[in-house]
């Protein structure tokens, strides 16, 4: 049995998909690096991993379902400077092209999908009870070329004979002292018959990057891994890397809004993993 492996994360702007991305342009286009829908050759639909801008029109299917994004135009690998420069935004709220009815805060935020707020730069976002003078860090735009520079290693070590697993994170390439929240996605989560809000990797999961935008971060979970012939559901299959554009954590909630609204996926898994682990109670 496997206890220990050692897995590379992807920079994306993505969640799971819808919304399509967790970032914006200025121009209100989902600027997604992650899996792109495209219609396949039989009518159906491909996934690809890759980075366009995607049109808020895009057809919305049931959670769980898939349809071609509405692809405004490609971005081209490497980017093109006009691109590096592009100013990534939060989504507006209610959160446009989005099937995802969990409720994030239920005890901090009860009724989310009521609020109505604009897109907003990251680095004008309104801090709760900020002041100019209290020195706020973020003063500059947030460019997508700074955001590609992120990178992960996470480590999975099986712990306490087998009953509870050990991550340990470290980052680069961030948004320089910047908050940041560990996220666990449970298969769970994302089941379109019954879908469960995702939670924190450990609590408090908030870190926050030194000046050259590293980070480290450990969490020790209590059997992550169930058995899968007993309790699928209940098996973490990814983890997420969040830019906290509210600059604050939520405690047991991985944000207010979610999917781009306060919290942004910069570094994640590309798909489910840790079959190979299996924890007990």
């Amino acid at each position: 049995m496997t206890t220990s492996r050692v897995y590379d994360l992807s920079v994306t702007t993505q969640g799971p998909a819808y919304p399509p991305s967790e970032v914006m342009n200025a121009a209100g286009d989902f600027v997604v690096v992650g899996w792109v829908n495209r219609a396949g050759p039989d009518g159906g639909v491909v996934r690809e991993w890759g980075s366009a801008l995607v049109s808020t029109d895009s057809p919305l299917p049931p959670l769980g379902g898939d349809a071609p994004y509405r692809v405004v135009r490609e971005l081209a690998d490497p980017l093109p400077p006009a691109d590096q420069e592009m100013v990534l935004h939060t989504l507006p709220l209610p959160l446009p092209c989005c099937n995802y009815p969990a409720v994030f805060a239920p005890e901090q935020l009860a009724r989310p999908f009521e609020v109505t707020r604009p897109s907003y730069p990251f680095h004008r976002v309104p801090i709760p009870d900020a002041r100019p003078e209290d020195g706020p860090r973020l003063r500059e735009p947030i460019t997508l070329g700074a955001w590609l520079t992120a990178a992960g290693r996470l480590t999975v070590t099986l712990v306490d004979g087998g009953a509870a697993a050990e991550f340990q994170c470290e980052f680069s390439g961030l948004v320089p002292e910047s908050v940041y929240t560990a996220m666990s996605v449970r298969r769970r989560d994302l089941d379109p018959a019954d879908p469960v809000r995702p939670g924190p990797l450990g609590i408090p999961n908030v870190l926050v990057t030194d000046q050259d935008g590293n980070g480290r971060y450990r969490a020790r979970l209590p059997d992550p891994f169930p058995d899968p012939r007993v309790a699928a559901r209940d098996r973490i299959v990814n983890v997420v890397l969040l830019w906290m554009s509210y600059q604050r954590g939520y405690g047991g909630a991985i944000g207010h809004f979610g999917l781009g609204g306060d919290v942004h996926a910069q570094l994640r898994l590309r798909a489910p993993a840790f079959e190979e682990f299996v924890t007990h109670a």
